[in-house]
């Protein structure tokens, strides 16, 4: 009944005609941000930052909720019709999607994929609201020992669980949590790493980074790379409804997929990456002479992977909302997001601010499906957007970034400041090092910091307090063991190959 009643609240907001509006534009613009390849939800999101502080903080969230998995429906769109990907979620999507197109099957192929996400994304929604609550209560529980030991364990899934190499990863990590340093210590007062800069004493902006190492770093990398040919479906899109027989061979993977999908979700790293690859690798083992092989365009290639990715990327709140710990990039500009707005992430928000917690899980069945009537429509105007130039659609994203940083501290040094780190995200992404872990580690180091010195504070300067708390133990255990599995030679192939195309 609690649930009952606590989604009662939740659709209470939800329905109301500003949350409406933006959830649909939330939705809209995310699906025009999976449509174009190069920007992705992470790069927006980061621009959208700064006009935040105009807003009320529950009409935000639901934005920037709409703007991350309106992404995911926007990214199989192109992958089908021109095998470009918005994003990389929906690389193996494109094998057997545009395969699909190219035999006159494209508006199977696209209504499977958008009624697949549909339902994954509403089973995942449900997801979260069974299981938010009881992992909240269980939060509770958690000392500044289990919280710090908690955050060493999620930083390190962050870099096992995604692409990339894992030292690389585990460097950037600690380079975002030694960024997250130079500001003025929280007891004394004292600036640290500021070099006499009176601009650095209160810190590097969170603004600021994200909307260099990810907004104008990515638009650096794609006006880098070569435009490509583009392969446009020749026979168009004819009908939006699939067949009887289309459904009967679709709906199993469906199936599948969310269950895969909502589990992977929880991982921190690249979660609905990872279940997309392994739903289209399941499907392969799993279905049985499939009438059109995979690779050729098999319609259970695109319901799987894209019920997958969905579910998953719902089920990513989950650590966001229970612990108030990150599990990707989407998620920690989230958490900035909550922290522009005054709130304290983590699960006092179920029980302070009620309205937002459940309003936000109740906006994503509502933008679900605001993505299922938006999406199916607009096929073929996604399709002629991509003939836009990047030479002319990145300008204006370059400046709105800018002006959004400028608006922020009315200050020319932060504009500045972004220029430099869009300069170090270009050579991350040169050097082939993920930024994502960047911005995790800097956006949890100030709660890292604040756990520790609690929990030293507690227990008198004893750090052995880490190691005699069982929970706490059991955690930094886990994330030890973690190392050691995923530098395993064996391991390390298995982890490398499952981010491969088949």
């Amino acid at each position: 009944m609690d649930l009952l009643h606590n989604l009662g609240i939740g659709f209470g907001v939800a329905l109301t005609a500003q949350s409406l509006l933006y959830a649909l534009f939330g939705a809209a613009l995310g699906t025009l941000i999976g449509v174009l390849p190069g920007i992705g939800p992470v790069a927006m999101i980061a621009l959208l930052l700064p006009a935040l502080y105009a807003l009320d903080a529950t009409p935000a969230l639901i934005m920037l909720a709409a703007v991350y998995y309106g992404a995911q429906f926007g990214a199989s769109t192109t992958a089908i019709l021109l095998k470009v990907p918005g994003e990389s979620i929906s690389g193996v999507t494109a094998i057997d999607g545009c395969q699909m197109a190219r035999q006159g099957r494209a508006g199977s192929a696209l209504s499977v994929a958008a009624i697949g996400s549909f339902f994954a994304g509403c089973v995942g929604t449900l997801v979260i609201a069974v299981f938010a609550s009881p992992l909240a209560e269980l939060a509770f529980r958690f000392g500044p020992a289990e919280y710090f030991s908690l955050m060493v364990l999620g930083l390190v899934g962050v870099v096992a669980f995604a692409s990339g190499s894992f030292v690389k990863g585990v460097a950037m990590i600690l380079l975002g949590l030694l960024l997250a340093q130079v500001n003025t210590d929280p007891i004394s007062g004292t600036p640290r790493y500021s070099f006499d800069m009176p601009q650095l004493a209160g810190g590097v902006g969170f603004v600021v980074v994200a909307i260099g190492v990810f907004g104008a770093a990515e638009i650096i990398a794609n006006l880098g790379r070569a435009a490509g040919r583009r392969e446009v479906v020749k026979r168009g899109v004819r009908s939006l409804w699939p067949t009887m027989h289309d459904f009967r061979e679709a709906w199993p993977s469906v199936l599948r997929g969310t269950a895969l999908g909502s589990v992977l979700g929880l991982l921190p790293g690249s979660g609905a990456l990872l279940a997309s690859f392994a739903s289209y690798a399941a499907e392969k083992k799993l279905t049985r002479d499939p009438r059109i092989p995979f690779g050729k365009g098999a319609i259970q290639g695109v319901a799987g992977p894209e019920s997958a990715n969905h579910a998953a990327a719902q089920t990513s709140f989950i650590p966001m909302l229970a612990f108030g710990i990150p599990p990707n990039a989407v998620m920690a500009l989230m958490i900035g997001a909550m922290v522009i707005k005054g709130i304290h992430p983590g699960p006092q928000v179920m029980t302070s601010q009620p309205q937002l917690f459940w309003g936000l899980i109740a906006s994503m069945w509502v933008g679900n499906l605001m993505l299922l009537v938006l999406n199916l429509p607009l096929a073929g105007l996604w399709s002629r957007l991509l003939t836009v130039p990047y030479r002319l659609l990145f300008p204006a994203i370059v400046l709105l970034g800018c002006i959004g940083v400028y608006a922020l501290g009315q200050r020319t040094f932060d504009v500045y400041l972004m220029a430099l780190f869009a300069f170090i995200g270009y050579v991350f992404f040169k050097l082939g090092c993920e930024a994502a872990p960047l911005l995790l580690g800097f956006i949890l180091e100030p709660m890292m910091e604040e756990n520790l010195r609690r929990a030293l504070l507690f227990s008198g300067g004893d750090w052995k307090t880490f190691v005699t708390r069982p929970l706490s133990s059991g955690l930094l255990v886990a994330a030890a063991l973690l190392i050691v599995i995923v530098t395993l030679p064996s391991i390390k192939q298995k982890r490398e190959a499952a981010f491969q195309e088949d």
